[in-house]
């Protein structure tokens, strides 16, 4: 019978899982934004061929290595529709770290602990909507969780190399992911402090020279090497070797500026100190509503020598100090952790559950996300305030798209009432799980085709195609991402950057620009963002295309530039 229930649980959690991170896939475009950044390095990898160096329109790109575009690129190979394939990937990780998470709890604890941790991970906010989103963090958060799977069951239910070499060999995948994908390899710190300490199962004086002296101990960091180095070797031999300097500047971007520079002398998102701290206080819900009970059992279990608890729990902190020394942080440098601290609370989850104010909490935390939503969709339906006019003016919806969103809100405030009745205050922790489930599913299922026109740029470039015709050529300035890969033909661009931050600035990509466009001005126009416009540009020769993603998009034609506007031209790139 306990077999048979939890063959029940597994298949209910599996299918939950899918439901929830699988509902919209499809029914939307790449949003900003850094989805469409790297769904078109993936749609040139396919369409040029050229998979080792990835590139954004003309220009290599260097800010992350290319795992992610990789998985997206033969995402689509596979099912030829890149509003799927460009998701698929996270999908998959985010399903790969719920098992992760699962496995260890039920190897290391019990079956019933191997549901609470995955249950507990699968609905914290941060790690549900990163896993809807086409970004890396999903991706390394699946190779550090593996990684880190590995090394636990070699250190806590071993020794077992088979575990030790796939701990490294993730980490490695990891790092050729995104760089931090080495920080897994920490674990093996409280680990030794642990093997010192006689915590481990293992460790007897016999065990502790057969886990530090065995040869087979080499197999991990041949596995990092072989691994990290699937990439790193053919780019870096490929990159010195190359006659155009454009590849020994991406060899030294990736490898120093966008790691080493990154970390140490930050150059935006620069947070406190303490930032993380709030990072997991408020995008950890609702699991971390059970910090205030955990902690104190977190330290009677460490009393006792648990290392169970401890490798997770020193790991995660060894994190978090980490990302904390830099000024530059963001939320998601710190989800990696997130599966190890949901471990890590998942045996206390019975005990939680039936004490009093643990589920009034959850039930007050998904009570009070159902009155938000009810709050904001009755001000969209009701059209009074500020932020409505706000959303139809800045964020190019239309006005019955603020009311699809309305009633759309609505709907899910009357979801997340009736699971609040329907499990009351004992059953708190029942009626969050709900709650979120019924949100996920509906945001993917209606919220993705409400939001979809004015999120990406699909509707303002097929506006342009349609205007300029089927046979004009279309150049590109002061561009995103999105605008390229939505194109409906190929396109001409004059190098990429924000003018205030890094790149080509926009008055060089003008220059460019305006010489291109006069070699064939009967044929060619210019889509530009309306910021970006110069002076000496006849808007009224110019054609106003739309809204996107906050931004004004026009088409110029030749004739709207006046002779000398701009004043001198620069040769120009196409791709």
């Amino acid at each position: 019978m306990l077999e048979t229930r939890h063959s029940r649980d597994v298949w209910l959690l599996a299918v939950v899982a899918v439901l929830v991170l699988g509902a919209g896939m499809g029914l939307r475009d790449p949003w900003p934004a850094d989805e469409p950044r790297f769904a078109l390095v993936a749609k040139q990898m396919v369409d040029s061929g050229q998979w080792l160096f990835p590139q954004r329109g003309t220009e290599l790109y260097s800010d992350k290595p290319p795992m992610l575009m990789w998985l997206q690129a033969t995402a689509n190979t596979l099912v030829r529709e890149w509003r799927i394939a460009f998701l698929l990937p996270s999908l998959l990780a985010a399903l790969g770290t719920l098992w992760c998470v699962y496995d260890l709890g039920r190897r290391l604890w019990t079956p019933r602990v191997g549901i609470y941790a995955a249950w507990a991970l699968l609905f914290a906010f941060q790690f549900t909507f990163q896993a809807k989103k086409a970004q890396i963090d999903p991706l390394v958060t699946f190779w550090i969780t593996l990684a880190n799977y590995g090394l636990l069951r070699h250190f806590l239910k071993g020794p077992d190399w088979r575990m030790w070499t796939l701990g490294w060999f993730a980490a490695g995948l990891g790092t050729i992911t995104k760089g931090v994908g080495a920080l897994a390899l920490l674990m093996v710190l409280p680990a030794l402090f642990a093997l010192w300490r006689g915590w481990l199962p293992t460790a007897g004086a016999q065990a502790r020279g057969a886990l530090l002296r065995d040869g087979r101990f080499w197999l991990g960091p041949l596995a990092f090497v072989l691994a990290a180095g699937l990439w790193l070797g053919p780019m870096v031999s490929t990159a010195l070797t190359h006659p155009d300097p454009a590849y020994r500047a991406y060899l030294d971007d990736i490898l120093f500026r966008q790691t080493v520079q990154r970390y140490t002398q930050s150059w935006d998102h620069h947070k406190a100190a303490w930032y993380h701290f709030g990072v997991m206080a408020s995008l950890w819900l609702p699991m971390a509503l059970a910090f205030p009970w955990a902690i104190p059992a977190w330290r009677r279990r460490l009393r006792r020598r648990d290392a169970r608890y401890l490798l997770p729990l020193v790991w995660w902190a060894l994190v978090v100090v980490f990302f904390s020394i830099p000024d530059g942080k963001r939320d998601v440098y710190i989800m990696p952790a997130l599966p190890m601290a949901c471990l890590a609370v998942a045996p206390l989850v019975p005990g939680l559950l039936r004490k009093r104010w643990p589920p009034r909490l959850a039930l007050g935390f998904i009570a009070g996300l159902g009155l938000a939503t009810l709050v904001v969709g009755a001000a969209l339906l009701l059209g009074d305030f500020g932020f409505e006019r706000k959303l139809v003016a800045e964020r190019g919806l239309h006005h019955h798209e603020a009311l699809q969103l309305g009633w759309f809100l609505l709907a899910i405030a009357g979801w997340i009432t009736g699971v609040v009745l329907w499990f009351g205050a004992r059953r708190g922790a029942h009626a969050a799980v709900a709650g979120l489930a019924g949100l996920w599913v509906v945001f993917g299922l209606i919220g993705y085709p409400i939001l979809n026109r004015s999120s990406s740029a699909a509707e303002v470039m097929t506006e342009a195609g349609r205007l300029i015709g089927p046979d004009a050529e279309l150049g590109m300035v002061a561009w995103r991402e999105q605008n390229m890969y939505e194109a409906d033909r190929p396109v001409t661009t004059f190098g990429f950057g924000k003018e205030e931050h890094w790149g080509t600035e926009w008055d060089v990509q003008w220059h460019r620009g305006a010489a291109w466009l006069r070699q064939a001005p009967e044929r060619r126009w210019l889509f530009v963002l309306g910021d970006s416009i110069q002076d000496c540009v006849d808007r009224t020769r110019a054609i106003h295309v739309g809204i996107a993603n906050r931004r004004d998009w026009w088409l110029v034609p030749a004739a709207a530039l006046p002779r000398g506007c701009p004043d001198h031209a620069v040769p120009t790139r196409s791709r």
